[in-house]
């Protein structure tokens, strides 16, 4: 089997080759113009030497072009490595390292392109507009079982890990979050989730393509005011985002800001804990269902999601199609309705493992299927509810951050004596870093936090920033001496 079989050469067959597959800011491709573009991308890497089977990085935005190296690398038999140019260099030299890539595209403009030369100085790279052969041959066949896809993810202690999707993996997500989504071709489809995330890789690439559906991709930074001008642009049916992004949007809508959603007729929540606040808020300013979902990069995509046909606000949902969802202790052991423990999925969508990472792998990948590293309890009704992540990784509209990746960033600031980040709540509940900062002596507290606000702003990409700054005189610590980071979470007032 190969995607692109489903995602592309059954549309041909069927007649419907002229109609739009993607749209991104620069033009539209149909299915028979992405079909050959997909085919001569593949021909360019018979052309090059690549060797099939090899992983390969393509670091680009979501773009067209973006969406066909992924498919022509499918084509010849590749494991494409999707990253995001918002990573730093020595990131994107580490995962090339850690996947032992052998060859990368960088579909990016060029400057940014000359910024990647040292990172990806050890690997074959295209550069875009080189020669192209004439044909590719047929799709590469894929065992069902055989790595396809390789997407990267922070662990706990913030270093990336490579989660390895097969290709029977790949597509059983189509049988599952996609018939909840249950596109047709007349579909268009608008997600602010990007390429390098499973929520966006899913939403923009694998549904709509699978269903004969119009994607529209996003470039840059998604913000209300450019989902607002998209979809009065493309008009697109189903709109999928982070609920930071509608809590965004709804706001920006408040402030007097026009936003016709009569086009659309489902949104989708996922990437963070959605709060039944903002999910009915949402559903009563767009007019349509708001499904919340949750997934993990280890199971792909979404493995829980609310009924769009009834669904109850600050509910996780019931497991989609295919999938068997579990409450468990720290032993394994399924925990019954209302107690709260590690949410564990069953599913043909789970992973191959991670990358050269055995004992994570195994703590992982375990039981049968995955934990997700949720804590989360399941309720008399038979729903889901979300209760925390299981480890003190942040998760900010969707990106997964170790504070301990922040602190090392901050620390050394100028007049601050300690810090420490931990996971706060804002206005409507949607998680964001907050920094506890002790100032040295001498320093006031509003000195302290102009200082950590310019390091935040000079260190810092923007979906890593931390949202607050919080001055304290000493951080809090156990009896035993260590610190205390879960009294951090607690609001000054209560402590």
């Amino acid at each position: 089997m190969n995607p692109v079989e489903t995602l592309l050469l059954r549309h041909i067959a069927a007649g419907r080759g002229a109609r739009t597959a993607l749209v991104d800011h620069e033009r539209a491709l149909a299915y028979a113009e992405l079909t050959k573009a997909a085919r001569d991308h593949a021909g360019a890497l018979a052309a090059a030497g690549v060797r099939r089977g090899c992983r390969a990085l393509v670091i680009g935005d979501d773009t067209a072009d973006t969406v066909t190296a992924v498919l022509g690398m499918w084509w010849y038999g590749c494991v494409p490595v999707v990253l995001s140019p918002m990573l730093h260099d020595t990131e994107i030299a580490f995962v090339a390292r850690d996947c032992a890539a052998e060859y990368a595209e960088s579909p990016l403009p060029k400057e940014r392109r000359d910024t990647l030369g040292e990172a990806l100085r050890p690997l074959a790279v295209r550069e875009p507009g080189a020669t192209r052969a004439a044909d590719a041959g047929p799709p590469a066949p894929f065992p069902p079982d055989a790595e396809a896809l390789i997407q990267y993810t922070s662990g706990s202690t913030g270093q990336p890990r490579g989660v390895r999707h097969g290709m029977a993996g790949l597509l059983a997500v189509l049988d599952g979050f996609g018939a909840v989504l249950a596109l047709t071709p007349d579909d268009t489809v608008l997600s602010t989730a990007k390429l390098s995330f499973g929520y966006g890789f899913g939403n923009s690439v694998l549904f709509p393509l699978a269903a004969g559906a119009r994607s529209v991709l996003l470039t840059g930074p998604a913000d209300p005011y450019t989902v607002i001008t998209a979809v009065h642009q493309h008009r697109p049916t189903v709109l999928c985002a982070v609920p930071r992004l509608y809590a965004a949007l709804l706001d920006t809508v408040a402030r007097g800001t026009v936003l016709d959603p009569s086009s659309l007729h489902l949104a989708v929540a996922a990437g963070e804990h959605l709060p039944a606040e903002l999910s009915a808020r949402a559903a009563r300013s767009l007019g349509v269902p708001v499904v919340n979902g949750l997934g993990a990069t280890e199971v792909l995509h979404i493995v829980l999601a609310t009924d769009r046909h009834a669904p109850v606000h600050g509910s996780t949902g019931h497991p989609v199609p295919g999938v068997t969802a579990t409450v468990r202790d720290d032993d394994g052991r399924p925990l019954p309705a209302g107690a709260h423990g590690r949410l564990h999925i069953r599913s043909a969508s789970a992973a191959l493992g991670y990358v050269d990472r055995p004992d994570a792998s195994a703590r992982t990948f375990a039981d049968g299927g995955v934990y997700t590293g949720d804590i989360a309890y399941r309720t008399e009704a038979g729903d889901f509810r979300h209760v925390c992540r299981a480890d003190d990784l942040l998760n900010l509209g969707g990106f997964k951050v170790a504070p301990a990746e922040i602190e090392a960033k901050l620390r050394g600031t100028e007049g601050i004596a300690d810090l420490v980040v931990v996971a706060g709540r804002d206005a409507t509940g949607l998680e964001q870093a907050v920094v506890h900062a002790v100032p040295v002596d001498g320093v006031t507290p509003e000195q302290a936090r102009r200082a950590v606000a310019r390091a935040i702003r000079a260190n810092l990409p923007p979906h890593k920033r931390p949202s607050r700054v919080e001055v304290l005189a000493k951080l809090p610590t156990t009896s035993t001496g260590k610190l205390a980071r879960h009294l951090l979470r607690v609001p000054q007032e209560q402590r």
